[in-house]
């Protein structure tokens, strides 16, 4: 499949600006978290590395999905979490800290566990007649590059000019849901002839592995007791994904350039808004108690990212 301008061009900057923009907000008591608060943390990662892509392997395998659409969910669920369920979760007065701590740490995790989860899809879905495998060594780096250095990139800023960080931080959201939008409005016009079918069939996964992953972390989070913010930022970090980083690993060239495996990412990058809009909404009116957890309130700029 030939590269394209949108996924060479747009979507490398669209990941670098959203992972620039999550690196603004870290620190490295972020990611020492997971020594102070072990419980909650992993708990999180438990979750969002094994739980996540069980449940997305159970309906990509289960539903009747074509082999490239079924790998492109596997895709999906391989991926952290991104700069929106911090968001989201503050917006459902959940633990921010948590869902940050969660997100930067998985970040590092995953860069090593998408190529094995890939291609191990790949083989399952795909067999033969897969081309195309994801190189482990290659790949690792290359996620790297594409995630870890832009968010080194903003921690830095953050270290060394947090007033800077501070007054760009509130502009990346913006640029990166820009591009973001055009990415995913390129794919799906790319796919124009199919995307009606599309739709039809992975519109019923991605609508189950929100609900079922957003269920599986809060009811994970329930049963070992964790406090009701801790539980909603668990539940929002499971349940959103990101999307991003999933197109450019099913469609950029030096990945699997392989456009009709992004529509799932596509399809749950709108979906997802809504659900996780609709969750924080109810979290916030019926769930967590009038007594507002410590650090819900204190990162007001992810408001702004």
């Amino acid at each position: 499949m030939e590269s394209s301008f949108l996924t060479t061009v747009f979507l490398p900057l669209a990941l670098f600006i959203i992972m620039l923009g999550m690196g603004l907000g870290l620190t490295l008591a972020d990611f020492r978290r997971i020594l102070t608060e072990p419980k909650g943390v992993l708990l999180g990662l438990i979750a969002q590395l094994l739980v996540l892509p069980l449940i997305g392997f159970a309906l990509a395998a289960t539903l009747p999905l074509p082999p490239e659409l079924a790998v492109g969910v596997m895709i999906l669920v391989a991926c952290p979490g991104g700069p929106t369920s911090n968001l989201m979760t503050y917006l459902a007065k959940g633990r921010v800290t948590l869902s940050i701590t969660l997100t930067a740490i998985g970040s590092v995790i995953t860069v090593f566990t998408i190529p094995l989860v890939v291609n191990a899809s790949m083989g399952y879905f795909m067999g033969e007649s897969a081309a195309l495998r994801l190189p482990f060594l290659a790949t690792v780096i290359q996620i790297a590059v594409i995630t870890l250095v832009p968010v080194s990139l903003g921690m830095l800023l953050h270290h060394y000019t947090p007033r800077l960080a501070a007054a760009v931080e509130k502009q990346v959201k913006w640029l990166a849901m820009f591009f973001l939008g055009l990415v995913i409005a390129g794919l799906l016009l790319k796919e124009r002839e199919n995307v009606l079918s599309f739709f039809a069939q992975v519109g019923w996964v991605t609508l189950p592995l929100i609900a079922l992953s957003m269920l599986a972390g809060y009811g994970l989070a329930i049963a070992t007791k964790l406090d009701r913010p801790s539980a909603t930022a668990i539940t929002i970090e499971v349940g959103i994904q990101n999307g991003t980083l999933a197109i450019a690993i099913a469609s950029a060239p030096n990945f699997l350039n392989n456009s009709t495996m992004a529509i799932p990412a596509a399809i749950y990058s709108l979906i997802m808004f809504v659900i996780g809009g609709l969750f924080a909404w109810w979290a916030q009116r019926y769930w967590v108690p009038a007594s507002q957890p410590p650090d819900a309130a204190q990162p007001s700029e992810l408001l702004e990212r």
